[in-house]
């Protein structure tokens, strides 16, 4: 059986993603920071070939000695699904330094990490990086200033090796999901300073996106796109999960001045055109 490792997954689309890649016969390799966290995953992966393990992705030398662990335990490693993720709710001015860098860690440097310790051996087995983007690595969204400056990072580090890595043999492919119905906006960090000038429009962007993510697609439909990406023998490079994804990725695609998108996240902070 291939054998995928995949992070983040004591949750959402990380937790569903590795019991569909289980039931389509893959030796899946779950890591999660926390694995007290992993009782949910053990109890409905029962009889899956599951192999949980303790990762945070921040720890580059933990990654690397997971990494080396994993092939040597199943003799390969042919999938990689960068999930581990969180996202960071404020502005510039609101969040300090401190939040800004320790969103980079982990929205961008894990990515980083683990691509780096995986390649080798996704080289020897022709394997495949499958890694969760978002459509805020498209589009810039308020108070998403760290969030999106991360994922847009991970875009660009991706779009640049999928060439290269393509030349040796690995599929690179970003995925970009929108809403997502999981524990994601519950486990955004939000910024303990007063909001301050920013309140107001905040507080706009917030009810617009509680009405986003009550019509959010479901961890599991991504899980069985992410599923079929780790089949599909000529996967893209870049891959939307629903239709709504898509077309919002599009606005910024056409948008060359950029006039399409700021009239478009103006509205969801209260202040129009």
């Amino acid at each position: 059986m291939p054998t995928v490792l995949i992070t983040g997954t004591s949750t959402g689309i990380g937790l569903e993603t590795a019991l569909a890649a289980a039931d389509a016969g893959w030796t899946t390799v779950a890591t999660m920071r926390d694995l007290s966290k992993a009782s949910v995953l053990r109890e409905r992966g029962a009889g899956f070939p599951l192999d949980l393990r303790a990762l945070d992705v921040t720890d580059h030398a933990a990654v690397d000695a997971v990494v080396a662990s994993v092939v040597a335990d199943h003799g390969s490693l042919d999938a990689v699904v960068n999930n581990a993720g969180a996202g960071q709710v404020g502005t510039a001015e609101t969040l300090g330094m401190d939040a800004f860098r320790a969103n980079m860690e982990l929205n961008f440097f894990g990515v980083v990490a683990m691509t780096q310790a995986a390649l080798p051996h996704l080289r020897a087995s022709g394997g495949r990086l499958l890694t969760i983007s978002s459509v805020g690595g498209v589009v810039g969204q308020p108070f998403n200033d760290a969030y999106c400056a991360a994922k847009f990072a991970v875009e660009g580090f991706l779009e640049s090796l999928a060439p290269v890595a393509a030349a040796l043999g690995v599929r690179v492919v970003i995925v970009e999901p929108g809403a997502v119905a999981s524990e994601f906006v519950a486990n955004v960090g939000r910024p303990s300073a007063d909001d301050g000038p920013y309140a107001p429009l905040l507080a706009a962007y917030l009810e617009r996106t509680a009405g986003a993510f009550a019509n959010a697609q479901s961890a599991d439909d991504v899980a069985a796109l992410l599923v079929e990406l780790l089949m599909d023998e000529d996967p893209p490079v870049r891959v939307q999960t629903s239709p709504t994804a898509r077309a919002f990725a599009g606005t910024k695609l056409a948008d060359l001045d950029g006039s399409t998108v700021q009239t478009m996240t103006r509205a969801w902070i209260g202040t129009g055109a």
